[in-house]
């Protein structure tokens, strides 16, 4: 809110607004923006010759940066917050993104494209020719500008436009030294380059955002031609791992930003989330006022393939006067109006982030959508269907102990009234099918298995160590199925095994001696 100089809520509220108003049907739609006309005309760059961030050069050589190894297994050091510029082959529609870069060498580095990002779509376009594609990183910037850097922005928009919108003062660009694009006058350094078509080098692995290490894997590579840098430079790096850290704030502020659009976009949303604590992209919650019969499964669906959105794996469906950020009214809305038999769907088979591990398959997995919606009749134009009939179900105050039942379960937790989560020593699936058939928990909606290192009173690493773990198709078991056609109805609990399994990379963990030379830093002057 410093660095904006507003909440991210106001600058939502501010888009939201200007989506609403164009085009302009009247005059006073254009009065209503009258307001914003300053940070829209900032939108468009400034275009200089040269800049602070070319005041000094190292060439082409990596080695004088402070660039970090965060976590011991790391498969070296990482610049990790690097702003990558690269242009569109054809139109020259500029893109800015991060993805992480592993220094190789002094002249060399990794490019994590992703599945789904600008710069990685650029690149498939120049290397589908033979081409190399040309990439600027910044390292250190404005607030604005990296802000830009993570906004799920459509495809084709400009993230600088967007940063001049925020700062209200246009983002000036300089020419490269060595390329023919243009990089921020203002970064604390700036590496240019060159990305061969053909080439790839294992990358990786990292400890990345949803705490475990991703797989080494191969990915482009990155030569750098020059290296520039202002006086005094400050070298900026950021940290994830296991949450929170420090990106819950950053994605936090981006969702207040871009709520509104979606909105705009689906205007049946009241409000959604992305739960920091299972990654953002693996947990979604949505608010929908339905204005006809099962409209929160059209809306999940036209989600699931929007932009950044499209990489969600679970996204639970809520009623509009439910607070999607508030997790104690979401699992008891699964709780009260839950059933597999109506309201769960599965999607196998499809895109998923590059990062989630889960399938075991590289950027392909399962999706699901669970309805947590009341089932009460609404009557208007759009012809709704009529009452199913279903009451809603009281919350759950105590349960059996499952230690009685299964010797592997070490403890237990009922969460929010209908969610049993056991934490488990061996087959984590094997208990989660014996448990879902115990009549004892007829009444559950969800029993959950975890492993011994997610602990259960602890609801931030709960939620990750939910629902980072699982794979939707193969993970997810149902106490009864009942097949009709193609249609498999799923009937009573709906067990989930979220334990670790082999092959899954390794969990994120500090090592002892920092804690306790972090510890031995409090209470000191």
């Amino acid at each position: 809110e410093w660095a904006l100089g507003r909440t991210p809520r106001s600058v939502g509220a501010e888009i939201e607004e200007i989506f609403h108003a164009v085009p302009p049907k009247r005059l006073a739609d254009l009065w209503a923006l009258r307001g914003s006309v300053p940070r829209v005309l900032a939108s468009r760059p400034r275009n200089l010759d040269r800049g602070p961030a070319q005041s000094h050069s190292l060439g082409a050589d990596l080695d004088p940066l402070p660039i970090l190894q965060l976590w011991p297994r790391d498969g070296g050091r990482f610049i990790t917050f690097p702003l990558v510029f690269t242009e569109d082959p054809d139109t020259h529609t500029r893109n800015l993104g991060l993805y992480r870069i592993h220094v190789y060498d002094k002249q060399t580095t990794g490019m994590h494209w992703q599945i789904g990002k600008g710069g990685g779509v650029h690149f498939h376009k120049a290397e589908s020719r033979g081409e190399g594609l040309e990439v600027a990183i910044a390292v250190g910037a404005d607030p604005a500008t990296m802000l830009s850097g993570v906004a799920p922005l459509p495809e084709g928009i400009d993230e600088l436009a967007f940063a001049g919108f925020l700062r209200g003062e246009p983002t000036r660009m300089a020419r490269a030294r060595s390329l023919r694009m243009r990089v921020p006058a203002e970064a604390e350094f700036v590496i240019e380059g060159i990305v061969p078509a053909g080439e790839r080098r294992i990358e990786g692995p990292f400890g990345d955002h949803f705490g475990h290490y991703s797989h080494a894997a191969p990915f482009p590579v990155f030569h750098v031609k020059q290296v520039t840098h202002r006086a005094q430079p400050i070298f900026q790096a950021s940290i994830v791992g296991k949450p929170p850290q420090e990106d819950k704030f950053m994605g936090e502020a981006v969702q207040e930003m871009f709520t509104g659009v979606l909105k705009v976009i689906h205007p049946e949303i009241v409000d959604l989330w992305a739960y920091f604590e299972a990654g953002f992209h693996n947990l979604l919650v949505v608010a929908v006022e339905n204005r006809f019969a099962k409209e929160g499964k059209k809306t999940a669906l036209g989600l699931m393939g929007t932009g950044q959105l499209s990489l969600t794996k679970m996204i639970v469906l809520v009623d509009g006067d439910v607070d999607p950020r508030d997790r104690r009214q979401v699992f008891e809305a699964i709780a009260r109006h839950f059933d597999p038999a109506e309201d769960l769907m599965m999607i196998p088979g499809v895109p998923l982030d590059t990062l989630d591990f889960t399938s075991f398959k590289m950027n392909l997995g399962s999706k699901m959508v669970i309805d947590a919606q009341s089932h009460a009749r609404h009557v208007g134009s759009s012809g709704n269907s009529p009452d199913t009939g279903r009451q809603a179900a009281p919350l759950l105050q105590e349960v059996a102990d499952p230690r009685a039942f299964d010797a592997r379960v070490r403890t237990s937790r009922l969460c929010w009234g209908g969610m049993l989560v056991v934490q488990v020593t061996g087959d984590g699936r094997a208990v989660v099918e014996a448990l879902v058939q115990r009549p004892e928990y007829a009444a559950v909606r969800l029993i959950v298995a975890v492993s011994g290192d997610v602990p259960l009173e602890d609801e931030d690493l709960l939620l990750w160590g939910i629902f980072t773990r699982f794979d939707c198709a193969r993970d997810t078991v149902p106490a009864r199925t009942e097949s009709r056609g193609a249609w498999l109805t799923c009937h009573g609990p709906l067990g989930i095994d979220a334990t670790f399994k082999d092959g899954y990379p390794a969990p994120v963990e500090t090592p002892a001696e920092v804690i306790a030379k972090v510890d031995g830093w409090w209470g000191r002057e």
